[in-house]
């Protein structure tokens, strides 16, 4: 028989709790939290994974998907546009409600000789690139839709893992800034993957292609060089049906830190993506702008100086202050002032104002959230798990978005409710943050 014990590093936050499996011969160690400091070195890949992930998943999003799904559409009215792209979105959304915590669940019980996690890394990028490249070769609505939902599932997996290589690697007071490393690259991903479609003339095809070479190729370095924790057998037990459907939920009750986090994240990102999912439609058919595709790199921009200025700086000084709910309550309400300004004051300047407000919310809440929600998980052995339960409200709600935000707009005519909505969203996130009490 196999016996497992726990026993404590230390009491401080650069310290942990090591997992000892005795089979009778002898004993075996992995740590539950990690101690030592990651290095620039495995920044800098980890930052460079994430580039090569936001450039295949946001330029469909915000460029290739939309103008496909119009082309195959011949719709007479744009509302039909919308919501035939909110519909598809919604559809990949519920894939991913079972693709993030099912994902967490076999990584962390993965035994393989190359790690936990890689395994899953590489499956998601292969079955992620290959996806987005048959993508563009469709030729019909129900083609283009079955894609999506394909990419979007491997995205999951691929991303489940790799956020949950922060658990496994980074030390607790070092995860705001490596959180930071998430959402810088996402704002430089967006304008890389816009810029480089459009400025090349791309098609279709060639668009998909090119974002899931850039996929593959950035995300190779982390893949092979960072070394992945191997679990030894034995120390997880067998994940069943049963043990699976129970091990997803996870009690606000006994966990109420957890609890609140979550539905702050839903929240939040439900209020961003209402702003930033038909953010094309509304320069296109709300401002009625000739060069719609240009504005939207313009606004691209802006917003990705901000996310990074803030993603960076203020997830390194939720650090060293030792606090992450304030500053992540303080980001949940400038994301709302930004959505407000584009409800009440609809032009392209106010939307260049919103864009530098909500690159500094979304940036900070990115960064300092992620390292939030690795502090208040129920159990350090099942973090692939519960941090999937948790990447659920990051993406899910922006799958979504576009199909609620899409009846919206469809059932006022316009776009004010649609912002205003994406407010209010925004603000009930921060209310819902500030009642975790067991993280400063």
């Amino acid at each position: 028989m196999s016996r497992i014990t726990k026993r404590n590093l230390a009491k401080d936050h650069n310290a942990g709790e090591a997992i000892t499996i005795d089979h009778g011969g002898p004993a075996r160690s992995v740590a539950a939290i990690p101690t030592r400091r990651v290095t620039g070195g495995w920044i800098t890949l980890f930052a460079l994974s994430w580039f090569g992930v936001w450039i295949a998943q946001l330029t469909p999003v915000q460029l290739l998907l939309p103008l496909q799904i119009e082309r195959f559409l011949h719709a007479s009215h744009w509302v039909d546009n919308v919501l035939g792209f909110g519909t598809i979105s919604g559809i990949a959304g519920v894939f991913a409600l079972v693709a993030y915590p099912l994902t967490g669940a076999f990584s962390d019980r993965t035994t393989s000789r190359f790690g936990r996690r890689r395994p899953w890394i590489a499956a998601g990028t292969a079955g992620f690139a290959i996806s987005l490249v048959v993508l563009g070769l469709q030729t019909s609505l129900l083609g283009i839709g079955i894609c999506w939902v394909a990419a979007s599932t491997f995205f999951c997996v691929l991303t489940a893992a790799l956020t949950a290589a922060i658990s496994d690697q980074v030390p607790v007071n070092q995860r705001g800034y490596v959180s930071g490393w998430i959402s810088a690259p996402q704002a430089i991903g967006i304008i890389a993957g816009l810029v480089l479609v459009t400025a090349l003339a791309l098609g279709t095809f060639a668009g998909y292609a090119l974002v899931a070479a850039l996929l593959v190729v950035l995300g190779l370095p982390f893949l092979l060089l960072v070394p992945d924790q191997v679990l030894p057998p034995g120390l997880m037990g067998p994940l069943t049906f049963r043990s699976l459907v129970d091990s997803l939920w996870i009690s606000p009750r006994r966990f109420p830190d957890f609890g609140w986090t979550l539905l702050s994240r839903v929240l939040v990102n439900l209020g961003n993506a209402f702003g930033t999912s038909l953010l094309l439609y509304f320069l296109m058919y709300g401002l009625h702008l000739p060069d719609a595709e240009g504005s939207l790199i313009i606004l691209t921009l802006v917003y990705m100086v901000f996310v990074i200025i803030a993603s960076l700086w203020l997830g390194r000084l939720s650090d060293k202050l030792g606090r992450r709910r304030s500053f992540v309550f303080l980001a949940s309400v400038l994301q709302a002032v930004a959505a407000l300004v584009l409800a009440f004051v609809p032009s392209f300047s106010a939307a260049t104002v919103a864009a530098a407000l909500l690159g500094l919310g979304y940036g900070c809440f990115l960064s300092v959230d992620q390292a939030l929600a690795t502090e208040v998980l129920p159990d350090q052995l099942s973090r692939g798990k519960d941090l999937g339960i948790m990447n659920i409200a990051l993406t899910v709600p922006q799958a979504f978005a576009p199909m609620l935000g899409a009846l919206l707009v469809s059932a006022t005519g316009g776009f004010t409710w649609l912002f205003l909505a994406s407010g209010l969203t925004a603000l009930a996130g921060a209310a819902a943050v500030g009642q975790v009490k067991g993280v400063r």
